[in-house]
């Protein structure tokens, strides 16, 4: 037996191969269900001693609440459903500041994952098959006619987190990308560079606005465009396949300008293994301001789109059409902000 004395930790009964329930608790107590119920549930109706000896022996026994049935009896969904990419680096961010957004509101967050082997529809609709009051869909690889069409199908309020534009189907909450890469370019032609390359994935849902915003910055200073595309992802890979593009060219440009910092990181890794200097032989930027541009060895100059702005106006939008259903919806556009580090320098000689 363990005493008061003892540091062991104590042991939950088992109750064999399943989980222990609410009946498990009121035997272990000796009460009716109804009234353990009542106790788990924080509504009054019950002695101090009782709710103590109810709450001690939940713990005895490793009782957990099935929040799935909890929330099957709610006469309304307290529930943000949210797709997010865990391979790209800045969704995960948006994730982190969603939660703190949505619990102020009292509403819980249910997250669903896109993977190499999950398409963006699966993951919508598993949000959706569990009651979810809204969705928020970061960086998702839907078109918009097909974001349109599961938004009226849904007939829940949608927000398109990182990419769009204003329409009459669901909410778009996004960064600036064109100011964000034209930042960087302004930042480069200030250091004295002319040879810019840009490399342009257009997978990525942002990638044409990110495109526009290089193309008008060359223009604005009657520099020649010099695009390297690819159809593939737009995470470490794309990076190192523009950088061995680069490598086998007569001669690199002075400066590489990316449309986000893995495709960037991939790069700088590339290019340095194969003896080049960053940022004495080449500069490069990035977008976002990930965990990636801020790795000591990597020091990426890059436009930081404001994680915790996103997440939180993706919950305001949602939130403000559940509050009034014959809103209409909107584009929010938070502004990136220039962020220089050691990736980046005069041109070499």
């Amino acid at each position: 037996m363990r005493t008061p004395e003892s540091d062991e930790p104590q042991v939950a009964r088992s109750t064999g191969s399943r989980q222990p329930t609410m009946a498990d608790v009121a035997s272990e107590v000796g009460v009716s269900r109804q009234l353990v119920s009542l106790v788990l549930s924080g509504k009054p109706g019950a002695s101090v001693e009782t709710r103590r000896r109810v709450h001690d022996a939940a713990e005895r026994i490793g009782y957990r609440p099935h929040r799935g049935a909890q929330l099957l009896r709610q006469s309304a969904s307290h529930q943000l459903g949210v797709l997010f990419a865990p391979a790209h680096a800045t969704e995960p961010d948006i994730v982190e500041a969603i939660y703190p957004a949505a619990g102020a509101h009292g509403y819980q967050v249910l997250l669903s994952a896109t993977t190499s082997t999950r398409s963006g529809r699966e993951a919508l609709e598993e949000l959706l098959s569990f009651r979810s009051a809204a969705l928020i869909a970061i960086g998702s690889d839907l078109s918009p006619s097909a974001l349109a069409a599961l938004a009226r199908r849904a007939s829940i309020p949608l927000v398109a987190v990182g990419a769009g534009r204003r329409n009459a189907s669901y909410d778009v909450v996004r960064s600036a990308g064109d100011l964000g890469i034209a930042a960087c370019v302004e930042h480069l032609i200030a250091l004295g560079h002319r040879d810019i390359v840009y490399v342009h994935v257009t997978a990525m849902p942002p990638a044409a606005v990110r495109l526009s915003g290089y193309t008008r910055a060359m223009a604005a200073h009657d520099l020649p465009t010099r695009v390297l595309e690819y159809d593939g992802d737009y995470t470490e890979e794309s990076g190192a396949q523009a950088g061995r593009a680069l490598l086998d060219l007569p001669y690199l440009p002075t400066a590489v300008v990316l449309g986000n910092d893995q495709a960037a990181t991939g790069l700088i890794i590339t290019l340095a293994r194969h003896g080049v200097s960053i940022p004495g032989d080449v500069s490069v930027t990035g977008y976002d301001d990930s965990r990636f541009a801020r790795l000591s060895a990597v020091d990426l100059t890059t436009a930081r789109q404001d994680p915790v702005a996103l997440g939180e106006g993706a919950v305001s939008a949602a939130l403000r059409r559940l509050a009034d259903t014959t809103a209409s919806p909107r584009e929010v556009v938070v502004k990136p902000e220039l962020v220089v580090r050691s990736s980046t320098g005069p041109p070499r000689d």
